[in-house]
């Protein structure tokens, strides 16, 4: 049987089910849970998934050096209990704006991929379809076309007129509730040592005010989309909205009724404020038409075009080189944006050449 947006959409909510992995005596139902993160096997692989493409770093480098006792040194940390999370490197970027970043160890980072490895199929399986943020087959450019869908169907081939709510949650990494996310993870993890372990990477960040997960961890990416599967079942299930998508914490969703949505932003702002302790960001909230564009995920979206945004454009032409050119050029293809594909071979070549 093949499972239709409907169906996922319909799927049981995290935060209002039973652990279901449990068994009669209590017990996860999946008793090697935490085999499936501490075993050498599993690290191992977690350390091929980790480090591909990031060998020639010289923390990486270093670790590989001594690869297979830094592998097994982990393994007996983590099944005799004495694991404990080291310290972050926190440094700062500007992409376009400036973000914390904070980044672990070597060691650390093979544990976060190992437990996310392990543990994402359980909550893979209860997201709803248009979430795309961090997941397989999923990303920016496959939500940019689901929201043309959306606006393509709601507009009825733009024969009427169709308005977009557009929301960005204020701080989001910074505000997701440790209590209240641990809530969400234990619903589908019932293994109390895969929990501690669990735990341990949420206390290695802001412990003191039980508030934060770090920019830079790859159980960051799971956990804020566990914490917002509960907005996700809210509005689609309670609000009954038939056409939202979501990528992190930037959603829109799609109407031909402007007051609707107008009126939708505050049972959305109380939800967000009574559940999750998170706030709408007060000047990201915009109601637009289709006609006036609308900006969504680095691409405005108009009825005949879609184009790259100009910030966008702007900072792919700064940074163009040879080596990275074929990666801009395929965001150049998910839009109208042949020319701008040809001036970035031209700024390419120019550099390469010295000109």
């Amino acid at each position: 049987m093949v499972n239709t947006d409907n169906d996922r959409d319909v799927s049981e909510g995290i935060g209002q089910l039973e652990c279901r992995n449990s068994g009669h005596d209590g017990q996860s139902a999946h008793p090697l849970l935490f085999t499936d993160i501490s075993s050498i096997k599993a690290l191992n692989a977690a350390w091929r998934k980790f480090s591909r493409g990031k060998k020639s770093r010289q923390d990486v480098s270093s670790y590989q050096q001594d690869l297979q006792p830094n592998i097994s040194n982990l393994h007996e940390l983590l099944v005799s209990g004495y694991y404990r999370h080291q310290p972050y490197q926190k440094f700062m970027i500007h992409d376009p704006k400036q973000r914390s970043i904070h980044k672990a160890t070597v060691q650390d980072r093979v544990v976060h991929q190992s437990i996310v490895t392990a543990t994402e199929p359980l909550f893979e399986r209860r997201f709803i379809f248009d979430s795309y943020s961090c997941r397989a087959g999923k990303g920016t450019h496959a939500g940019v076309k689901r929201l043309y869908t959306f606006l393509r169907k709601v507009s009825n081939n733009d024969t009427r007129k169709v308005y977009i709510l557009k929301c960005d949650i204020k701080k989001y990494f910074a505000s997701i509730d440790h209590h209240i996310l641990l809530g969400l993870i234990e619903h589908q993890v019932c293994d109390e040592r895969t929990l501690e372990l669990i735990r341990t990477i949420l206390s290695s960040h802001g412990q003191e005010s039980g508030c934060g997960i770090p920019l830079g961890n790859v159980t960051s990416q799971l956990f804020a989309n566990i914490y917002l599967h509960e907005l996700d079942w809210y509005v689609k299930q309670t609000l009954g909205v038939k056409y939202y998508a979501r990528y992190c914490d930037d959603f829109v969703i799609v109407s031909d009724d402007k007051l609707y949505l107008r009126n939708i932003v505050g049972k959305i702002r109380q939800f967000l404020w009574e559940k999750l302790h998170l706030e709408l960001h007060p000047y990201k909230i915009t109601i637009r038409s289709w006609n006036q564009g609308i900006d969504f995920l680095g691409f405005v979206l108009r009825p005949h075009a879609v184009t790259i945004r100009n910030k966008t454009h702007k900072r792919i032409l700064d940074r163009v080189s040879a080596t990275n050119l074929s990666s801009y050029v395929g965001i150049c293809s998910h839009a109208d944006a042949y020319h701008i594909s040809q001036i970035l071979y031209m700024a390419a070549w120019r550099r390469g050449a010295g000109v």
